[in-house]
């Protein structure tokens, strides 16, 4: 099971399209949108592409009904009673968001270490995670607030269209400091695969960078895309 959290704009949404359609292709997966927060990326656009996949979404209620105040509906419970391969949740983007994760805390410890991943996801060319302390500061107000504990972080860090080398060298320089001082490793450094083969050659330290995953783009909002997705 991966639970995704982190900044607004961190790019949580891609990431658990991207982890639920790799864990599809070998068993039965299921991807939870739990975001409260954002109600402009939403996995729920994507509906039509995420069942292709033969993947179950579950959705707040009201998503993409034009209704401002979403409510959790009952079938975010299926995450724990039914028989899945791999669960991903998208979880809303700061610590006010990663709350809706509390109401399912008792779930969440009956779970074994092995069988539950807290992943941060950080861009760090996000305001909320332009520096060491603020990464810091809001990983731990987002585990106080979703009573989890974070076991690694995601090097997601881009600037869509413009994204270059150095924003993955950049994300691995910062997120280094803040493995040092707080023992969260970085787990995965995401990406194109043709920044991801740049950054490889480079030297880095893998301790320090984790398993480096090449990414699709789902969440484009020109409107081609968009009209398709429906």
């Amino acid at each position: 099971m991966f639970v995704l959290i982190g900044n607004y704009g961190s790019g949580k949404s891609e990431l658990a399209l991207n982890f639920a359609f790799k864990a599809a292709e070998t068993g039965k997966t299921e991807l939870i949108d739990l975001d409260m927060v954002n109600t402009y990326f939403r996995l729920t656009e994507r509906g039509k592409m995420v069942s292709q996949k033969e993947i179950r979404l579950v959705s707040p209620n009201f998503a993409c009904s034009g209704i401002e105040t979403l409510s959790l509906p009952a079938e975010v419970a299926s995450a724990f009673a039914l028989n899945w391969d791999t669960v991903v949740f998208d979880v809303g983007g700061d610590a006010v968001g990663s709350t809706a994760l509390g109401r399912y805390h008792a779930d969440f410890m009956e779970l074994a270490p092995d069988q539950l991943e807290v992943l941060n996801v950080v861009n760090i060319r996000r305001p909320l995670a332009g520096t060491v302390e603020k990464i810091i500061k809001l990983q731990e107000e987002m585990q106080i607030h979703s009573r989890l504990k974070i076991t690694g972080m995601i090097n997601n860090t881009n600037l869509q269209t413009m994204t270059r080398p150095d924003e993955l060298r950049d994300g691995y320089e910062m997120l280094k400091k803040v493995t040092e001082r707080t023992g969260v490793p970085v787990l995965y450094t995401t990406g194109k695969k043709e920044m991801l083969d740049i950054f490889a050659s480079e030297g880095h330290d893998p301790k320090y960078y984790g398993e480096l995953m090449p990414i699709d783009i789902y969440m484009k909002r020109d409107w081609e895309s968009y009209i398709h997705s429906l």
